[in-house]
């Protein structure tokens, strides 16, 4: 971060520094102009780092964003906004009415992840602390929502300074729970659509770790998956290994299982209807020479449409008990398949919108900054505020947080990158925000713009 502004110039589009100490370059290529509002993020951006680096060091797991929501909602009052906290738990809703017009809703999410922090960055954190589950665990903002809220914050005030520029109403909200697929439908049960002025229109972003930092990535239609956590319990007899025809081994049959699941997808899906179905656990048994009565498999799956991830779990269910009926497991033993409350829906940008939101990005950024890119198969809850009113025109796009070095040397197969949830992501985080701020404000000005 000792080059902070160096990278902000890159990202907010200033023109080239070396220039202005040589000859002008050539009319027929103009150095790029810089927006006022990039000019504004300049003078911002030691603050916003001060924030980030607050942000990132004091994370918080889901559903504990205590301090997070308390600071940043201090901010939001210190802006004017009308704020209101505790909104679905932890959420934090703030109001601005700047005359009549559309509602536009602009979210950013606040949890942390339970990651112990590997980048050797100086502001790292040192955060431990106990999940719901009662597991003690290094806490690290391992998903970039510390960029989310630094961004979010600059864009309120952006927003805030520029009244004469949009009416209407924004409502910012700053959400908990992402990572547990919890936190939109929470605020949306607590009244989010009836508390508080009902959107016309919904924005967000996520730092990506497959763009160069400050590139805006965006997807008409499925953005991201339908997310599934599904258990199964498979059900034995167990007893000892030397006598193996006195037991149901479910060791056995969970491995039928698991091997027959891949057909879901390689037999019963269609190629172009994507889908996943992975077991990421597999437990059983204690010691070598006992058959044990149960075997238990952790599956997250993975589709875009309702019906797709129906037919996924329907699946599930039928796979788990042929491969049980086949194995002559009684039907008093069949295996048990529960579905986890912890579902995120699929993020949806209407086709039409997010074609109109990104011809306003590429108007105001230069060449080859806003990029089409394609859907990809992880979860974001931002979709549940579409899905309640599919009346609201939703857009969440990507800002991409890799150096241009590394997205280089990765290019050229010298390095592997690591991803979004690595103990080891470390975005470029003074251009993400510039690049997301300046995004988020010239999107809300246009959806705001005056007559």
């Amino acid at each position: 971060m000792r080059h902070v502004l160096a990278a902000v110039l890159a990202a907010v589009s200033l023109p080239s520094i070396a220039g202005a100490q040589t000859a002008a370059p050539p009319a027929s290529a103009p150095a790029p102009r810089q927006s006022e509002i990039g000019a504004a993020i300049v003078g911002d951006m030691d603050g916003l780092m001060a924030l980030y680096r607050d942000l990132h060091a004091n994370p918080e797991l889901s559903g504990q964003e205590v301090n997070t929501a308390g600071k940043l909602a201090r901010r939001l009052r210190a802006m004017k906004f009308d704020v209101t906290e505790k909104v679905g738990g932890t959420g934090v809703v703030a109001v601005m009415k700047n005359g009549s017009g559309p509602v536009l809703l602009i979210r950013a999410d606040m949890d942390g992840l339970p990651v112990t922090e590997q980048t050797g960055l100086a502001f790292a954190s040192k955060v431990r602390a106990k999940t719901a589950e009662g597991v003690d665990t290094g806490v690290m903002h391992a998903c970039g929502h510390d960029t989310h809220m630094t961004a979010f914050i600059e864009t309120a005030k952006l927003l805030s300074a520029r009244k004469d520029q949009w009416k209407g109403t924004l409502v910012m909200i700053l959400q908990p729970a992402e990572e547990t697929g919890k936190g939109a439908r929470a605020m949306l049960e607590d009244g989010l659509y009836n508390r508080f002025p009902r959107p016309t229109h919904a924005i967000a972003f996520h730092d990506a770790a497959n763009l160069e930092a400050g590139k805006i990535g965006y997807t008409p239609g499925y953005a991201l998956a339908n997310v599934d956590s599904v258990d199964i319990v498979v059900k034995g007899v167990g007893g000892h290994g030397a006598y193996p025809q006195a037991t149901k081994d479910p060791i056995v049959l969970g491995a039928r299982i698991v091997t027959t699941l891949q057909t879901l997808v390689s037999r019963e899906q269609d190629p172009q209807d994507p889908a996943v179905v992975t077991v990421g656990s597999f437990q059983a048994g204690t010691k070598h020479n006992i058959i044990p009565d149960e075997a238990k498999l952790q599956l997250t799956v993975r589709s875009y449409s309702d019906e797709t991830r129906a037919k996924l779990i329907k699946g599930i269910e039928r796979i788990a008990r042929g491969e049980a009926i086949a194995a002559g497991i009684p039907d008093d033993r069949m295996p048990a398949v529960s579905v986890q409350d912890e579902f995120t829906p699929s993020t949806y940008n209407p086709p039409e919108f997010a074609e109109k939101m990104a011809a306003v990005l590429r108007g105001h950024f230069p060449q080859g900054q806003v990029v089409k890119t394609p859907a990809v198969m992880g979860g974001e809850d931002f979709g549940r505020y579409y899905r309640a009113d599919k009346s609201i025109a939703s857009f969440i796009f990507w800002v991409g947080g890799v150096p241009a070095d590394q997205m280089a040397k990765a290019a050229a197969g010298q390095l592997s990158l690591p991803s979004l949830h690595s103990p080891f992501w470390a975005p470029e985080a003074d251009k993400v925000v510039a690049s997301a701020s300046e995004a988020m404000t010239v999107l809300a000005l246009d959806i705001l713009k005056r007559d």
